[in-house]
């Protein structure tokens, strides 16, 4: 229904002398997918300003590497063929997972091979370049990383808290069981580990072993507020592939097993709204600004694959900020749908609050649960160019509307009143420029505001009414 009359003067929740500082972490924008093809993702952001991305081609055959001063610019730059398998031998069979790494002034590349004449054969290895460049420069083989356990290992990554180094891997123990397990281990140089690993994770639960694959794979590690979380990727690599978690406290003995928790379930999953399906092998990397934390993963767009998964090509590297709780954890929220990727807003003055649906009703929150509710793609409006829609990012075709002077998050029925009220104008924020307020478009003058953390379309005339109206990007 199209709003009619006026709305009442509403004098709005007080926002009082206090208000919003400009977010610590801003809003960032992508468009997925940023490379088709391309499985087991990882982008580096390094000091030179350049991101580099490396990938699992789906010829298992070689490992390629491609730069830009962007995330984004990855999507286009040129990719260059940097080692291709033996053509016998060690090195010879599947070529796995690269990442690549910059070390005490050198970059590596971390990967698993199986030979060529047992394919299966894998194990991780280690290649090392001392230009600047590491596109045009030489890549020395290293070798293989000699772990005690002689069988089936992948997925090497490593890292470093407080000073000591670690690698990270995933590896078969018939001892243990079938699949594979995390373990970890302190390194004396970027190719060699000491001591003895410690197997942190072992696949258990029921999204741990879906599709008959007893997994836990790929890990990767993020740091913030005094902890360490180690994702990872667990299940078959069909649509039941999913991301779980470690976490373990940074001041904690990362070499014992009882330092890591589990999450009790994926932290990141298939979704049916977004067709997005087997998310994982991820890593992180960061915004362009340095101010957002990136989740870099590949899926695929579709559920149902034909034959084998591993010889479907069409898994594809994707990227979506990572937002952060008031528990100082992560949140992924959902794989985002394809095209540009969505954002958040915050209260000018409730700046713990972000715009979320409820039961489709449009209002203000703080812990937001599940994230995706508060999250929305600006993109262009439905009534035209000159104007924005906000859509729902876990409700694709859903978008912020007016009725009666209330918000509500509802389907576009491709009329044009629906087109008309869910299209604004955004304009610089009407109590602080760094923010943005929604001016609306059939209703010139009135704008997207909260009262009593319920928001509407009005008129406005205080400052207060104001403050209620802007609303900063993270």
């Amino acid at each position: 229904m199209i709003a009619g009359s006026a709305a009442a003067t509403f004098t709005g929740v007080s926002a009082g002398t206090a208000h919003a500082a400009v977010p610590a972490s801003p809003g960032v924008t992508y468009t997925n997918t940023i490379a088709e093809q391309r499985a087991d993702p990882h982008i580096f952001k390094h000091t030179d300003g350049f991101y580099y991305f490396t990938a699992t081609v789906p010829a298992y055959d070689r490992i390629v590497l491609r730069r830009a001063t962007t995330i984004q610019g990855l999507s286009s730059a040129a990719e260059t063929t940097i080692w291709t398998k033996h053509a016998s031998g060690t090195m010879g069979g599947y070529i796995w997972a690269p990442e690549i790494h910059f070390i005490d002034g050198k970059w590596y590349i971390y990967f698993a091979a199986g030979d060529a004449n047992n394919v299966w054969h894998i194990r991780p290895y280690v290649l090392e370049c001392t230009a600047a460049n590491p596109i045009t420069g030489t890549w020395t083989e290293k070798g293989r990383i000699a772990l005690p356990l002689d069988t089936f290992s992948l997925d090497a990554t490593t890292f470093a808290v407080n000073g000591t180094r670690y690698l990270a891997w995933a590896q078969n123990d018939p001892a243990v069981g079938s699949g594979t397990n995390l373990y970890i281990a302190q390194m004396s140089s970027p190719w060699t580990i000491t001591g003895t690993p410690v197997m942190i994770s072992r696949p258990t639960a029921a999204w741990e072993t879906a599709g008959g694959a007893t997994v836990n794979e790929g890990p990767a590690v993020l740091q913030r507020n005094g902890k360490v979380f180690m994702t990872f990727s667990a299940s078959a690599t069909s649509a039941v592939y999913c991301m779980g978690m470690l976490t373990a406290s940074a001041s904690a003995n990362l070499l014992t097993a009882s330092s890591w928790a589990k999450s009790a379930g994926p932290v990141f999953a298939s979704n049916d709204a977004t067709s997005q399906y087997g998310p994982g092998h991820n890593q992180f990397t960061v915004s362009e600004d340095g101010k957002s934390d990136i989740l870099v993963y590949h899926d695929r767009s579709y559920k149902d694959i034909s034959g084998d998964p591993l010889k479907d090509p069409n898994r594809r590297t994707r990227v979506q900020k990572i937002y952060w709780k008031a528990d100082g954890t992560p949140d992924f929220g959902i794989p985002v749908a394809d095209g540009l990727t969505p954002i958040r807003l915050s209260s000018y003055n409730f700046p713990d609050r972000f715009i979320r649906h409820w039961d489709y009703r449009a209002k203000i929150e703080a812990n937001v649960s599940p994230l995706a509710d508060s999250q929305f793609r600006v993109v262009t409006g439905l009534a035209g160019t000159g104007t924005v829609s906000l859509e729902s990012a876990n409700f694709p075709g859903y978008f912020l509307r007016h009725k009666n002077n209330e918000v509500w998050v509802e389907k576009n029925d491709g009329t044009a009143l629906f087109a008309g009220d869910a299209s604004f104008t955004a304009r610089a924020g009407l109590a602080d420029s760094a923010g943005v307020s929604y001016e609306s478009f059939n209703f010139p003058g009135r704008y997207i505001r909260h009262y009593n953390y319920l928001l509407y379309v009005q008129a406005l005339s205080t400052a207060t009414d104001r403050a209620d109206a802007t609303f900063y990007t993270q």
